[in-house]
């Protein structure tokens, strides 16, 4: 069952990335796009790509921060490896359900206890989430005719990534803070369902549920016990999504355009970001793209809008999801040539 669901979730991403791809490519003429390409100054490719690098390696950063303060045991470099294996199996999976499972399963295998890397990984969640919050009310509060102008038809799907992020925020919230209440409307609700017979009784079902709210009311008292280890990921967890957001100005600069000041992309981009960030779509493709092309098309001029979509978004999505891929895979490698020399071991016995 496991590795057919593997397969389907395999098959609807590459299914995706064909869709994606139509998306960049249709209506355009290979010869001059690869001109327009060459166009982009080779200093700034260079520091767009160490800001992908930085945005997944600083959640890294924060897993390490975190988890020593809970005396773990995993260097900073694994920390990091732990946060390229989760950019991967979150990209490849819908709604990024994928990747802290996988961080947890490395962490625990290193030695790291459950539940505080299951705290880590809720609080590092957390924050992103907040950070993201505080960002889009921030843009609606001091940008919102800008954004009204610019998104267009998009504003709707703006307020709508915007309202699942602060209702996501709110129900961990509650889970820390009000676990029971949480439960019993869960509760409640799951009994509902099932007289109507749209969901069968699962005690493992229930158990999972009453330990995931179990867990998030856990790190609440870690987190008032640690207000300063909080505040350093807050901080950490505002640079590392604004790299993204400043990685779309460079990319506009690479290509030797001026005119539109640092802010207006910066703030596009965080708002395509906010947009599609809660969309059940692997590594929302697709949604990403179409309103990239719609949101900047007034921005890269010239024929560049396009290209400046091929280079952002391959560096900050795609080479990332590559060179995270090569992380998970040699974990697979490494975990297969243990296996192996374990049964040689006991063939010797």
């Amino acid at each position: 069952m496991r590795f057919r669901k593997r397969v389907m979730e395999a098959i609807f991403f590459l299914g995706m990335m064909g869709l994606t791809f139509w998306i960049i490519f249709h209506g355009q003429k290979p010869g001059v796009l690869f001109r327009e390409l060459r166009d982009m100054k080779a200093g700034a490719l260079v520091g767009s790509v160490v800001l992908a690098l930085f945005f997944v390696a600083a959640e890294g950063s924060m897993i390490y921060i975190l988890l020593h303060a809970m005396e773990g045991t995993s260097s900073l470099w694994r920390c990091i490896q732990y946060s390229y294996i989760g950019f991967f199996y979150s990209g490849i999976t819908p709604s990024a359900t994928g990747g802290q499972p996988m961080q947890l399963y490395y962490m625990k295998k290193d030695g790291n206890e459950l539940s505080k890397s299951s705290i880590v990984l809720m609080t590092v969640a957390l924050l992103y989430k907040l950070v993201l919050v505080l960002v889009g009310l921030g843009l609606l509060i001091f940008s919102f005719s800008f954004l009204q102008e610019r998104l267009g038809r998009y504003l709707m799907l703006y307020f709508l990534g915007l309202f699942l992020n602060i209702l996501l925020v709110v129900l961990i919230l509650g889970a820390m803070f009000c676990p029971g209440v949480l439960y019993g409307i869960y509760s409640r609700v799951e009994s509902g369902l099932i007289r109507l017979r749209l969901l069968k009784e699962s005690e493992s079902r229930t158990a999972k549920v009453r330990q995931f709210f179990e867990e998030y009311h856990e790190a609440v008292n870690w987190l008032k016990e640690h207000p300063a280890h909080v505040l350093l990921v807050i901080g950490l967890t505002f640079i590392q999504r604004s790299s993204l957001f400043v990685l779309t100005y460079l990319v506009y600069l690479g290509f030797g355009l001026s005119g539109a000041p640092a802010w207006e992309v910066i703030v596009l981009q965080a708002s395509v970001y906010i947009a599609v960030d809660m969309l059940p779509l692997p590594g929302a493709q697709g949604i990403t793209e179409w309103m990239y092309r719609s949101v900047f098309q007034g921005i890269f001029t010239g024929g560049y809008l396009v290209p400046s979509m091929l280079v952002s978004r391959g560096i900050n999505f795609y080479f990332l999801l590559l060179i995270s891929m090569g992380f998970a895979v040699s974990q697979i490698g490494q975990r297969s040539g243990k296996k192996v020399l374990d049964t040689k071991e006991k063939n010797i016995v």
